[in-house]
């Protein structure tokens, strides 16, 4: 079974979206965890890459300009 890892972290859904974007773009298997609150204004945007992909979407995401 492959293992997720997270690669980033935004408060904001729409910072996750260009990630994943980005990522699957260039055929990056992507997972875009929601942890925010519903009902509060508090929590974050995760995305998750499989381990075997870590370097390849930290590369894709420096050329994207991502931080």
């Amino acid at each position: 079974m492959p293992q997720w890892e997270k690669l980033y972290e935004s408060p904001v859904g729409y910072r996750a979206e260009m990630v994943r974007i980005a990522l699957e773009s260039n055929n990056i298997p992507t997972v875009v965890l929601n942890k925010k609150d519903s009902s509060y204004l508090f929590g974050h945007f995760e995305v998750y890459v499989y381990h075997e992909h870590v370097i390849q979407a930290l590369i894709v995401m420096e050329q994207s300009n991502i931080e």
